[in-house]
């Protein structure tokens, strides 16, 4: 079902980061978030065999308001926080390097409420897509702009070794020909506006 006036359809890959992370099926990636550790990363990012896929280096190492996501390869993707999250291809925040920009619009407690902006949305008038759930009960969707297309969705996985070890487990379900380096890297965003909310 393609959408008017939005960049998602079933049928046609939509790559944001890189066309490599396209896939046409459905992508299950397990988000393995350490909540008690001084590493250079706080978060890994599995598909559901276990390889690694995308490492997150954390504000803890670097700026606060500035996070790095990695691919398998070590290619980097800078995020910056100010009023808005910004999301730079490469290891550049020069505006030529922008992919999309995040920002709240909504600051309901417990619930998030996330509108995306593509580079080259430059009116954002109309956003390209949107995050709604809760991040607190990790159970967020991402939809394609303002429709009811779902892209991607997130849902929490308990385990007993994940609540012993401090290590906040969770699944990101992206739907086919959706970026999941994209659904990622908004996953990030969302941790990052939630962490600074709690500090």
């Amino acid at each position: 079902m393609a959408m008017q006036n939005g960049p998602f359809s079933a049928t046609n890959a939509v790559s944001i980061i890189n066309p490599q992370y396209c896939a046409p099926y459905p992508v299950d990636l397990a988000v393995v978030r350490k909540v008690m550790t001084i590493t250079d990363g706080n978060f890994v990012v599995t598909d559901i065999n276990g390889n690694i896929m995308f490492k997150v280096k954390g504000a803890f190492l670097t700026f606060r308001d500035r996070r790095v996501l990695l691919d398998a390869a070590g290619n980097p993707i800078i995020m910056t926080a100010h009023d808005r999250w910004e999301v730079y291809r490469g290891d550049s925040t020069d505006s030529s390097n922008l992919l999309f920009s995040a920002k709240r619009s909504s600051m309901f407690q417990f619930k998030t409420k996330l509108d995306v902006f593509l580079a080259n949305n430059t009116t954002e008038n109309v956003c390209d897509f949107k995050v709604k759930g809760s991040w607190l009960e990790r159970s967020c969707v991402i939809y394609a702009g303002e429709s009811s297309t779902i892209v991607a969705q997130m849902h929490k996985k308990h385990t007993v070794k994940s609540v012993l070890f401090g290590k906040d487990n969770f699944m990101v379900t992206v739907y086919p020909n959706m970026d999941y380096a994209f659904i990622v890297a908004l996953i990030v965003i969302l941790d990052g506006i939630n962490h600074d909310d709690a500090s």
